[in-house]
């Protein structure tokens, strides 16, 4: 690592675009490179998992050099033979990383492809964190929220919205039911699904569901369609420098646009006079090629949404190549049926909801308890710590792994049936609890000497274990 400190250091102050953000950059310079590089150890020995070192059977590799490695394995790598896929995406563009594993990405893995003498990344984004409200969440304090819980109660799509939008470029974001809630009816339900919903409901109350005529310009139109074209550019920019949230922004700013266009036409004003029926059209048709390349551009952001709009407005196209483009909705195209997008959602009824779901969860089913005994049932159990020293899994059985303990200075062979759940490897140096005065039986040709304790719940079995290291062969009391 030392070797190619300065050569790193040189790369990022010839390349300040090489880590961003910004503040993510000064992180690493000021707390990892100006300090000095320690030397990195790529193998180790304390435990067995992992991809062995060829020529030590003692030692696997460390996890971080053959994990960002597969970044160029994936494609074909090989120092002799590169490969087509290799030579097509290699240096990537961008590695979009969590902020936690930046000094893996920034540091360890350029060093190793200098080593190589292939080109590095030409960048790596250390991404924020959500947090819930102010705090990192964490199960032991019951903070965190699951996409899944929040997917099956607001659909994918409004998770897709406030993930991408509430998440600050350089700053950790923050979710909280009510929160989530807020923002789905102001933006949502409000915004995009009132205004797409309008605009259909018009268009089939006035014109049977037929956009019939663009040719009547009136005021505010040009302004509509220089901020509807111009949208395409603006989101490109800020996607470019992976200002997510602002590309959002810039669509809802399209979106709030065409709202304003409606109170400032009023076409329900219009309707009411026969000599602007041609006005009332084209004044229709403004708003609804304005939704299509609203549609256009939140298809990256939000697909299901955006193909719901197309369907419900009749357009052909609604890919990105068409988002700058104003006026290609033809004449004569039928628009659908006007539905609801976005249903409101009554907060203070859904938190009720959740409340009880989480209450539900909260409140998990065990096995009953057994009879009561006497405690001089109890002591009859010897129950004893065994290291383990030696794990494998019994030829032609699915559900039995062979235990060697160590118990203080004798060793026992136990037979589980803990297969299905465990791979030996877990086992290998750790404690178990076993009962130890069990008679010996034989198992598949095998003799077993005791039992290895295990807790059971929903069809899983994992292995008691102690929690602090202790001599083999201490008494379970």
């Amino acid at each position: 690592m030392s070797k190619y400190q300065d050569r790193l250091m040189k790369h990022i102050e010839e390349h300040p675009e090489f880590i961003q953000p910004e503040s993510r950059k000064k992180e690493m310079v000021n707390n990892f490179l100006k300090p000095g590089l320690q030397d990195l150890c790529v193998s180790r020995s304390s435990f067995s998992w992992g991809i062995p070192v060829p020529f030590d059977d003692g030692h696997v590799i460390y996890v971080w050099i053959d994990a960002l490695s597969n970044y160029i394995t994936a494609l074909g790598y090989d120092p002799d033979n590169k490969g087509e896929l290799y030579k097509k995406y290699w240096p990537a563009d961008v590695h979009v990383i969590g902020k936690d594993i930046l000094r893996f990405h920034t540091i360890y893995w350029p060093i190793m492809l200098m080593a190589l003498g292939e080109p590095l990344p030409k960048q790596v984004f250390g991404h924020p964190w959500m947090l819930f409200g102010e705090e990192k969440m964490s199960k032991s304090r019951g903070n965190v929220i699951y996409a899944d819980g929040l997917v099956r109660h607001f659909g994918v799509d409004a998770v897709r919205y406030y993930s991408l939008h509430e998440m600050p470029f350089a700053q950790d974001g923050s979710i909280t039911y009510e929160v989530f809630m807020s923002r789905y009816n102001s933006d949502l339900a409000n915004t995009l699904g009132n205004l797409v919903n309008r605009t259909v409901s018009m268009v089939n109350k006035y014109f049977d569901g037929e956009l019939v005529s663009n040719s009547v310009p009136g005021d505010f139109d040009e302004d509509l369609k220089t901020v509807a074209s111009g949208a395409f550019a603006r989101v490109d920019e800020k996607m470019k420098t992976l200002h997510v949230a602002d590309s959002l922004d810039e669509i809802w700013r399209v979106v709030n646009r065409a709202n304003k266009y409606i109170d400032e036409t009023a076409p329900w004003v219009l309707a009411k006079d026969e000599g602007s029926r041609e006005r009332l059209a084209t004044v229709l048709y403004n708003l609804t090629e304005t939704i299509r390349i609203i549609a256009s551009l939140l298809s990256p952001f939000m697909p299901d949404t955006a193909e719901k709009i197309r369907e419900q407005i009749g357009a052909e196209d609604i890919s990105c190549a068409s988002a700058d483009k104003f006026g290609i909705t033809k004449i004569g195209t039928k628009v659908g049926e006007a539905k609801p997008l976005f249903a409101r959602i009554d907060i203070e009824k859904k938190m009720e909801e959740l409340a009880s779901e989480h209450e539900e969860e909260a409140s998990v089913e065990i096995a009953p308890f057994k009879d009561y005994i006497e405690f001089e049932d109890f002591e009859k159990l010897d129950i004893r710590v065994g290291k383990v020293i030696e794990c494998e899994k019994v030829k032609k059985s699915k559900k039995l792994l062979r235990f060697l303990l160590e118990v203080g200075s004798e060793t026992r062979q136990i037979l589980s049936g803990i297969a299905q759940y465990h791979e030996p490897e877990e086992f290998i140096g750790k404690n178990v609890l076993f009962i130890a005065n069990l008679k010996p039986r034989k198992i598949m040709g095998l003799e077993s000497n005791g039992m290895i304790l295990s807790a059971e719940f929903e069809d899983q079995l994992t292995a008691l274990t102690t929690l602090k290291d202790i001599q083999s062969g201490a008494e379970v009391v």
